[in-house]
């Protein structure tokens, strides 16, 4: 999965889809979740890290495209990136595959606010420094 610093797969589970046995649309934003989850714990030291500073990370928006249907049992492969960072703002994008073929894409923004007063307040320099460092091109696995 080119262009993306880190994958993720999710199994669909008979629960995650409609009456017609297709994966249900808002189960995407779920795995997108846990695939950013995973991604702040390979990366990051874990969201509980940005949490333990006084800090949370509130998702602002979301935005997907559907461009084929996944059913019961499909493994999806989720491509992480985190795309921008700036002030008290971060975006990811992601991209969904199910043996090769694009599920989905999209993107999630969020924003970081003291856990205390919910005031906005700056991604802290050392998320931005593991983030920069596991999106780097030269990044080895």
């Amino acid at each position: 999965m080119d262009g993306y610093a880190f994958t993720h797969q999710v199994r669909i589970r008979f629960a995650e889809t409609d009456a017609q046995g297709i994966a249900h649309h808002a189960s995407f934003v779920v795995w997108l979740e846990e695939a950013r989850v995973a991604y702040l714990a390979a990366f990051a030291g874990g969201y509980q890290a940005i949490r333990d500073g006084g800090i949370e990370a509130l998702t602002t928006g979301v935005h997907l495209e559907y461009e084929r249907a996944a059913v019961f049992d499909d493994v999806l492969t989720i491509g992480v990136r985190c795309a921008e960072i700036r002030g008290a703002r971060f975006r990811y994008e992601y991209l969904v595959e199910h043996e090769g073929e694009c599920v989905a894409h999209g993107w999630t923004a969020h924003a970081t606010v003291d856990a205390a007063t919910h005031r906005p307040t700056r991604v802290p320099e050392w998320f931005v420094e593991d983030v920069l460092r596991a999106e780097a091109p030269t990044r080895t696995p």
